[in-house]
């Protein structure tokens, strides 16, 4: 790794930053640079492009140097941020939560789609909350809307409360540890969950990146990957207001048996697909006389 030092100047320190990220194969190498040299600076982009000739000084020096050496062992940029942007808003991460993904926001715009009224009150569920990032975009998208986000951790809740206080939703937003919906009353107008869903003997070869720093209770969907869809269809209907609407994430592998699973439990199911094409989001409803 190039060495950084007190007279660099944070142009060239990004620089150098982004050539040794791309020498390790890191795709979005400039990017990540450039995030790495404002956390380690303190810096936002326009002081950046302003003031780049300015020397990093010896603890910007130091600060960027380790957290170069912490993503060369393989640590993710957002983990070593504590931080990362979901639906254009930010949120912090925890040892207890997962990283947004840009697959999830899929997510968020199958409910939007919903054709509910955007200004109605809305009581929504998260289930499986982790950094609460699916509740508090909707609810910025809903601003009559009211939410509860329930997640196994008690480190996750208190993560989400505080992307929840972060991101002026609050007031509209409650969080609680619980084992998915057991024990909710509802009604609900929607209910969302990103579950796990990988299946467990694959995680030892997912990558580094995910397998080593994601919470596995968040990865980890049992022996086929389906063991918490099971157990949220069979407590979420009952919940769910006149027309309410469960939606799920899912793996590009799995539609066919989420369709069977509502069903059985008589809900109509329609598939959002992500932006590769792949099939991401089951967003469900009860049948008519169901």
């Amino acid at each position: 790794m190039t060495a950084i030092s007190a007279e660099t100047s944070r142009i060239a320190a990004r620089a150098l930053a982004a050539d040794d990220l791309a020498a390790r194969g890191i795709e979005g190498a400039a990017l990540e640079a450039r995030i790495l040299v404002e956390e380690a600076l303190g810096v936002t982009a326009t002081d950046l492009a302003l003031r780049g000739a300015e020397p990093v000084g010896r603890e910007g020096a130091e600060r960027l140097g380790a957290y170069l050496a912490r993503r060369a062992a393989g640590e993710p940029v957002a983990r070593i941020i504590g931080a990362w942007e979901f639906w254009g808003l930010p949120f912090g991460l925890s040892s207890d939560t997962l990283v947004p993904r840009p697959d999830t926001e899929t997510l968020v715009e199958a409910a939007l789609g919903l054709g509910l009224g955007p200004d109605a009150p809305h009581r929504l569920a998260d289930l499986g909350t982790g950094s609460g990032c699916i509740l508090v975009a909707l609810l910025t998208e809903w601003p009559q809307a009211v939410g509860l986000g329930i997640d196994r951790s008690p480190g996750a809740c208190v993560t989400a409360r505080a992307n929840a206080a972060r991101n002026g939703v609050a007031d509209r937003a409650a969080f609680a540890v619980g084992d998915w919906a057991s024990a909710l009353s509802g009604p609900f107008d929607v209910v969302v969950a990103n579950p796990p869903y990988i299946a467990s003997e694959v995680i030892a070869g997912l990558s580094g990146e995910v397998r080593d720093h994601d919470p596995r209770l968040a990865l980890d969907g049992g022996g086929d990957g389906l063991d918490a869809y099971r157990t949220i269809l069979a407590q979420v209907p009952r919940l769910l207001a006149p027309g309410g609407h469960l939606l799920v994430e899912i793996g590009y592998d799995q539609e066919a048996a989420l369709r069977q699973l509502a069903a059985v439990h008589g809900l109509a199911a329609r598939v959002r697909r992500d932006l590769a094409g792949h099939p991401r989001v089951v967003a469900m409803t009860a049948e008519p006389g169901s």
